[in-house]
């Protein structure tokens, strides 16, 4: 593995494709076992019934909705970590790593535990009765309660993605989730939990693994060595905090219209919404690829632009567009054929099989799309124009979808199947603005302060 002095000049220097599958690669396979996280839980709750598949697909973006407002504070850490390093500024992102670690605690303190002791209401506001409340509180209120776990690894990996390090989080999120498929029967089967069991097995699994790789920075030799000092908040933080909030408000109101989106699927059954559940799972897989180049793309974005490398910057975005776009043809082309037999093993429900299989249809078909919206949402991010990223994120959902649902569900006979058309076209429209906004270069300016790039960066661009 390069080292990290190694992976900067990469960055900075070598052949694009090289850098962005280099770095893309480890954040795929860190994706893929992040899925297989919620594949797992999918699996072993869909063995408890229905009900129960449905109650965690409509509580799961509650747990985004809190997770997103963190993954701001991370996002905005991860973009001026990069640009600094690019820029050869190491004292001021390892003063951010610390900051965003503290953050992190901070905000999932204060958000998870009043939103555990509010989680039937939260359940209740969504649509939730009867025994989806029941088994929605049962898998809600533990998993907010565990919210700091979840968000020291959160920040962790957004310290070391900053870095250009996509490996480290990778291994650990494999260990982890290694120990979450261990307790998950033996949580919800063994110790009879049920779909508590789920929530407790994820906690325990993140917690361990969380807390070990946090303590590994304050040790560690290759890269950020953080102190305690570097935990205390100053000045610093207004400009982590500045460059989050968009990403905060993006990928907060994002998680509420997906809240607001689950409960427009609920009104045509738990089936419908136990399809939609499951085949996002499923389908999550196959967007791996352009998530991970999405990722990467603004650890490598960030970094060109602190090094005042703005074609170079330019260069990788194209070069992310057509790669997202191979491997989402290839993976949609395979998996296209056999998705009836991929649902019938999450569900025996013909009535969410049959769904299924038309939202994953669709879905699959227009693969390209989504592949667009995360190379446009990587490069905003990475260069620390959040509220462009935050435009998509809104406006994907509030703007397009959620009206375009109401607007088929009243005025046509599609049914469910509202739902899915309103989703492909909302991603197409979305990556016509993203494409615009792209256009009009006002992302190519670096946020962190416009000094000259470091001469000690100079000389390694010459080798």
């Amino acid at each position: 593995m390069l080292n990290l002095n190694k992976k900067q000049d990469l960055i900075l220097n070598g052949k694009m494709s090289k850098v962005i599958l280099i770095l893309a690669g480890p954040i795929m396979l860190n994706n893929i076992i992040q899925s297989i996280y919620n594949i797992t839980d999918t699996y072993f709750v869909g063995q408890l019934g229905s009900e129960q598949m449905a109650a965690m697909t409509l509580v799961f973006p509650v747990i985004f909705f809190f997770l997103s407002i963190g993954m701001g504070i991370n996002i905005a850490g991860t973009s001026l970590i990069s640009q600094y390093i690019g820029n050869n500024e190491k004292d001021s992102a390892t003063k951010v790593a610390g900051e965003v670690i503290t953050v992190a605690i901070l905000i999932s303190v204060f958000l998870g535990f009043p939103g555990a002791i509010a989680a039937p209401k939260i359940i209740k506001l969504m649509g939730g009765s009867n025994e989806i409340l029941t088994y929605g509180t049962e898998f809600l209120r533990p998993m907010l309660f565990g919210m700091p776990t979840l968000f020291l690894f959160l920040a962790f990996t957004a310290i070391k993605q900053g870095q250009g390090d996509t490996v480290t989080p990778m291994k650990y999120t494999a260990f982890s989730v290694t120990l979450n498929i261990i307790l998950d029967p033996l949580f919800i089967f063994v110790l009879d939990f049920g779909i508590q069991g789920a929530a407790f097995a994820t906690i325990l699994a993140r917690g361990i693994f969380a807390s070990y790789a946090v303590y590994t920075l304050f040790f560690h030799e290759n890269g950020i060595k953080i102190s305690k000092k570097d935990l205390l908040l100053d000045n610093n933080v207004i400009k982590l905090i500045k460059v989050g909030i968009p990403s905060s408000i993006g990928q907060s109101m994002a998680a509420f219209g997906f809240m607001f989106l689950n409960g427009f699927i609920i009104s045509f059954g738990y089936t419908t919404l136990a399809a939609f559940g499951i085949g996002n799972r499923i389908n999550s897989l196959i967007l791996m690829p352009a998530m991970g180049i999405g990722n990467a793309l603004a650890t490598i974005v960030g970094q060109n632009l602190g090094a005042d490398q703005i074609q170079r910057a330019k260069k990788a975005v194209k070069t992310s567009s057509i790669l997202s776009t191979v491997f989402l043809l290839i993976g949609g082309g395979i998996f296209f054929p056999f998705i009836p037999q991929v649902l019938k093993l999450f569900s025996d429900d013909p009535l969410v099989i049959n769904q299924g299989i038309t939202y994953l249809r669709l879905i699959t078909l227009s693969l390209p799309l989504m592949g667009f919206f995360q190379i446009f949402v990587g490069t905003f991010q990475g260069s620390g124009h959040t509220i462009f990223a935050m435009i998509l994120m809104i406006g994907r959902l509030w703007v397009l979808r959620l009206p375009m649902i109401l607007v088929f569900k009243q005025y046509t006979n599609w049914g469910s199947n509202s739902v899915w058309y309103a989703m492909v076209l909302s991603n197409a429209f979305t990556c016509l603005v993203g494409y615009a906004i792209y256009l009009s270069g006002r992302w190519e300016e670096k946020v962190i302060d416009d000094k000259p790039a470091a001469k000690t960066k100079k000389v390694l661009a010459k080798e």
